[in-house]
């Protein structure tokens, strides 16, 4: 049998050619050695590589052997027994190149799952079946660009395939299964958004890139990446040796895999490992010990060391130890190497050559040669940063601090209450206000699109009348396209949340001004917990700052929060014209998002001429508009003004004291008025 060698694709820049991306290769090439390693996730900032070298990926990936002609890359030597085009036993077998296949977050479901002939299934009774996304990655690597990005249904349909193995296709009563063994491979830009955290999950490592910093490494990146341009077959000749012995020797660490020894000591340290690190779950644990035995083999070892365990850690616990959206990714390397312990012990003697006994008793420890006993010294970096936080805002409230001052969040966040825009909507798929969506509850039919649920009654009540052909075709049910109906659902939808805070000098007090940070932080929160897209304004001085550009990443408006300035007088008129502006642009870059303007403010406007009024004409010019807005009110006090509760008549918005944002201030509310205990 001659050799198979995957044609060479001049067009894609070799994966060995890549400069200042070792976190990365090594990232891709321990789930190329052992595909159960879960997957790889890439954050990083844009033009980092990221899809450059996993496009790479596929040139040095080990080829495999497959049924011929099934369309699902069933593997011979243990066929999927219940393949749609199965039965395989005795079947052909061909070498191919490994797959990798890329998902387009516009992709439809159809095209990721599969698709029926409705048409044909509903005439002949026979099912139709061809195959999406999934099935051409059985076996192989699926790759998702800007995986932050991709849409709760076909995120849905991922974490289903990355559990069960599986796709399943159902439509109105029938159903296709097939094989979905895929390596998921995503790449980010953290400030686009974040992953929701069960998809998030299912990678079982993630990377941390950044543009390199050092002068040589960004020569090379550019002399590399101009002479692929200028001649690319000539380039990645030049690279060909290189990519060859990268594939023998992921080849090499794929046989090596099973032989590598998992010792006691080894499979206690990953134990002690994940615990110090307070990891959700055991997926940790299993993804680490399976990428410290890729480690091992991809480096020619047959027994895990210490060494391997860290280069594990460091790429599998990152996205596990984060408790929420607000927490900044990374492992804390020094608390690792405590939790690791000391290196490995030496290699016993030979046999024949026993050590003599020794009953001297041990030397006193030294403190300063013997590192610090991990449980008393591991506190957790969150409770360091918690403390500098702590320590910052003590500082700051020292006598003689100047009165404009610098906010600082505080981690402890609550759940608000549902707010919602009104009416029902268009927009993307979420979990806040109310929209016709692809799923949800059914609300009526229209004509069928591709990529909708069918809506069976009403097929069959648009093909009854031309059911005067039934003896002539055998008693078959005659179904045109245009008797198709698809089913109108209701569900929930996302929205473009627009924070508008004032941070002037009246809002300056200490405990106020912790309110109003608990709030818009819990705001946030909330808002990524729905798939909203989140905007953050802060009015104070003479105007108004666009502190976060719309978008779905939570993080970025944490980190904003955190510098947030306060003091001077307070421009309201200006804000509200700069959350006019922001609407404007945003209904231009998506007509179907709708916009919810959460004004956090005590109704105050002492900057310019006018102040109150201008403020109430730039309310009632957003009513106008039809914006949907809530004013939180953060006056407190005996003495109240009651100016929010003036604004929020003026801007049609839904009035809310600041205290009664949390959602458990309903329940006390209620009990508050029914003081009798509530069932259990």
């Amino acid at each position: 049998m001659t050799e198979f060698h995957p044609p060479v694709d001049a067009s894609t820049f070799p994966f060995s050619a890549v400069v200042g991306a070792d976190d990365m290769s090594l990232a891709l090439i321990l789930t190329s050695v052992s595909p159960e390693v879960g997957g790889v996730l890439i954050r990083g900032e844009k033009g980092t590589a990221k899809s450059t070298i996993v496009r790479a990926l596929a040139q040095v990936l080990p080829t495999q052997r497959v049924v011929e002609g099934c369309r699902f890359g069933c593997d011979p030597a243990a066929p999927d027994p219940r393949c749609p085009d199965g039965p395989h036993l005795g079947a052909r077998s061909v070498e191919r190149a490994a797959r990798l296949v890329e998902l387009p977050i516009g992709a439809s479901e159809d095209r990721v799952v599969g698709s029926l002939d409705l048409e044909r299934a509903l005439s002949t009774g026979v099912t139709s079946y061809e195959p999406g996304l999934l099935a051409s990655a059985n076996r192989g690597i699926l790759y998702v660009d800007e995986v932050n990005l991709l849409h709760d249904h076909l995120v849905d349909l991922l974490l289903d395939a990355a559990a069960m193995g599986r796709s399943t296709v159902e439509r109105e009563g029938f159903s296709v299964s097939h094989a979905a063994r895929i390596v998921l491979v995503g790449t980010m830009n953290p400030e686009e958004g974040e992953l929701r955290p069960q998809l998030l999950d299912r990678f079982g490592l993630t990377v941390e890139v950044a543009a390199p910093r050092d002068e040589q490494q960004r020569t090379d990146v550019i002399r590399r990446r101009l002479a692929f341009d200028a001649g690319p077959e000539r380039f990645v000749a030049e690279y060909a040796d290189q990519q060859r012995a990268l594939r023998e020797r992921i080849v090499a660490a794929r046989d090596r895999l099973p032989r590598v020894q998992l010792s006691d000591r080894a499979l206690a340290t990953i134990a002690r490992v994940c615990a110090g690190f307070e990891v959700d779950g055991m997926r940790a644990d299993i993804v680490t010990t399976r990428a410290a035995a890729a480690h091992a083999a991809w480096h020619g070892r047959e027994e895990i060391t210490r060494g391997d365990i860290r280069a594990a850690a460091l790429l599998a616990l990152p996205h596990r130890r984060r408790r929420n959206p607000f927490d900044e990714p990374g492992l804390d390397e020094q608390l690792l190497d405590q939790l690791l312990g000391d290196d490995d012990p030496p290699p016993p003697p030979p046999p024949d050559d026993p050590p003599p006994p020794d009953d001297s008793p041990p030397p006193p420890a030294d403190p300063s040669d013997n590192p610090a006993d991990p449980r008393e010294n591991s506190r957790d970096p969150r409770e360091t940063a918690q403390d500098a936080t702590d320590g910052q805002s003590a500082a700051s409230d020292k006598p003689g601090a100047a009165p404009t001052g610098v906010a600082k969040p505080r981690g402890a966040t609550y759940s608000p209450r549902l707010l919602t825009a009104r009416g029902i909507g268009e927009g993307a798929a979420g979990k806040r206000s109310r929209a016709l969506t692809a799923t949800g509850k059914t609300v009526g039919v229209s004509e069928y699109a591709d990529g909708r649920r069918l809506h069976l009654p009403a097929t069959l009540r648009a093909a009854a009348p031309h059911q005067h052909a039934r003896g002539r075709d055998g008693g078959k049910l005659l179904v045109h396209p245009r008797d198709l109906r698809r089913a109108r659902t209701q569900g929930r939808e996302s929205n473009l949340v627009l924070i508008c805070v004032d941070a002037s000098g009246s809002m300056g007090a200490r405990k106020r001004m912790e309110q109003v940070k608990t709030a818009v932080l819990s705001l946030l929160l909330d808002a990524y917990r729905r798939r909203d897209k989140v905007a953050v304004i802060a009015f104070r001085g003479r105007g108004a700052e666009l502190l976060l550009p719309p978008t779905s990443s939570v993080e970025a408006g944490a980190r904003r929060l955190e510098t947030l300035p306060h003091g001077g007088r307070t421009p309201l008129a200006e804000g509200l014209e700069s959350v006019a502006r922001l609407i404007e642009i945003e209904r231009v870059r998506d007509p179907k998002r709708r916009p919810l303007l959460v004004l956090v403010t005590d109704g105050r406007a002492t900057a310019g001429d006018n102040a109150v009024r201008r403020s109430h004409r730039a309310a009632a010019h957003l009513a106008a508009t039809g914006l949907d807005s809530v004013v939180i009110d953060c006056e407190t006090g005996k003495m109240r003004l009651g100016l929010a509760r003036q604004l929020a008549v003026h801007l049609d918005a839904e009035y809310l004291p600041v205290g009664d944002l949390a959602a458990h201030a309903i329940v006390d509310a209620v009990e508050a008025r029914d003081p009798r205990p509530r069932a259990a």
